[in-house]
């Protein structure tokens, strides 16, 4: 049977909305900031609306007058011996028990990592599975192995694999809080079985030198920027030339402002994944300090604008606001990259993230120690020494004239 037009929820306070999901009633309504489903148990029939559009009438009144049960329990659906009189015959059948709302479950859920996590990680991840959620077919906790066959058609084993082991979790979650009575979900994870990717060796490559130097000049230059460009290549070069010269994470950089760049050292304090557009602290969420050399300070007095307010961006976008590194790794850096690897100036593409390897590369190259080098990246020793493994290997071990051999320098 084709659902009907599910009638539109106007957004005022208090109102209740039917809705249909696959030929099944629920109400959905907010209260008191929290979004509510509850599932009536019933079939989307002329006779089951004009239920549906009681129960929401009363649960509105409630809210109006003040006496609202935020348990939900007044107005879930009685099973037909709950509610049987005198009269009624003994094989009244019951009806079947309302199946449990994914999305309101998930909703729960949800609200309570907020307290827990970080909002771009509520934003991030937890929204991605609301928004997977809301496409299943079937939406309720029973329909797990529908669940798990929608998943697979729709994302790739990994991605399916990685949302089954979120929603086993929020189950797990929802027996301890007696909101559900089993975890449909505990085992579909596992039935996934996915390729064991082997770690990339490109991943944390450096660019030599000399292809620092070419990428640098092809943004000074302005070596492919078409005229038509709405911002030329060069309103990046202090953006790239800082990611190099200091090793920080993109989304450190661009959440830089002029209140963090001191005498002689930068504050790096603030982060601002540019997926979730959300300030935040750092990755590591423990502030640090990088020194000033005199190839930064010579950036920063070419690029600080007279009169520079302390909140003012250090490498802000064409609109004043952070730039979105995505679009710029998209539009931008990879253009330029390609170019120079067609012609032979670069050995091979990377992202701008390797221009965080570059720097940590050349600093151990150059017999920095690890544990500086750590610091001034906001990383430990144990990942140096760990992914850094080539750079250091090529440090020489000195000679220290313990045989009695002279090896003072004329």
């Amino acid at each position: 049977m084709q659902a009907k037009k599910q009638p539109k929820d106007r957004n005022r306070k208090g109102s209740v909305a039917i809705i249909v999901s696959k030929d099944w009633l629920q109400l959905r309504f907010s209260y008191a900031g929290k979004r509510h489903y509850i599932s009536l148990g019933l079939t989307d029939t002329s006779t089951n609306r004009r239920i549906a559009e009681a129960k929401a009438k009363q649960i509105e009144s409630d809210i109006i007058y003040e006496r609202f049960d935020p348990t939900l329990e007044r107005y879930k659906p009685q099973t037909a011996l709950s509610v049987a009189t005198a009269s009624t015959p003994i094989c009244t059948p019951i009806p079947t028990p309302p199946k449990t709302c994914l999305a309101e479950l998930w909703d729960k859920y949800t609200e309570f990592q907020r307290e827990h996590l970080e909002k771009s990680t509520i934003v991030r991840d937890y929204g991605k599975i609301e928004k997977r959620i809301a496409k299943f077919p079937k939406p309720f906790l029973e329909d797990a192995i529908a669940i798990q066959s929608h998943l697979l058609s729709q994302y790739a084993a990994e991605t399916a694999k990685r949302t089954l082991k979120q929603l086993s979790a929020c189950c797990e979650w929802g027996i301890r809080k007696k909101l559900v009575s089993e975890n449909p979900f505990r085992e579909l994870a596992a039935e996934i079985k996915t390729k064991h990717r082997r770690a990339s060796r490109v991943s944390r490559k450096p660019f030599s030198r000399e292809c620092v130097a070419a990428i640098i000049a092809a943004f000074e230059n302005d070596t492919y920027s078409s005229k038509f460009a709405p911002v030329p290549h060069s309103f990046y070069a202090p953006y790239v030339k800082f990611l190099l010269h200091t090793g920080c994470r993109p989304e450190e950089a661009i959440a830089l402002k002029w209140k963090h760049i001191e005498k002689n050292r930068i504050y790096f304090c603030d982060a601002m994944p540019t997926d979730v557009r959300i300030r935040k602290d750092t990755k590591t969420h423990a502030p640090r300090y990088f020194p000033i050399n005199e190839e930064l300070r010579n950036l920063f007095e070419t690029i600080r604008p007279e009169g520079c307010h302390p909140e003012m961006l250090v490498f802000p976008g064409k609109n004043g606001k952070e730039m979105h590194t995505h679009n710029f790794l998209n539009r931008v850096w990879k253009s330029i990259v390609e170019r120079l690897v067609q012609e032979g100036k670069v050995r091979q593409y990377l992202p701008q993230y390797n221009c965080r390897h570059t720097f940590i590369t050349l600093c151990l190259e150059s017999g920095v120690p690890s544990r500086r080098v750590a610091d001034w990246c906001g990383t430990s020793v144990a990942v140096i020494e760990e992914h850094y493994a080539g750079a250091i290997a090529h440090i020489q071990v000195p000679s220290f004239g313990l045989d009695g051999t002279d090896t003072s320098e004329d």
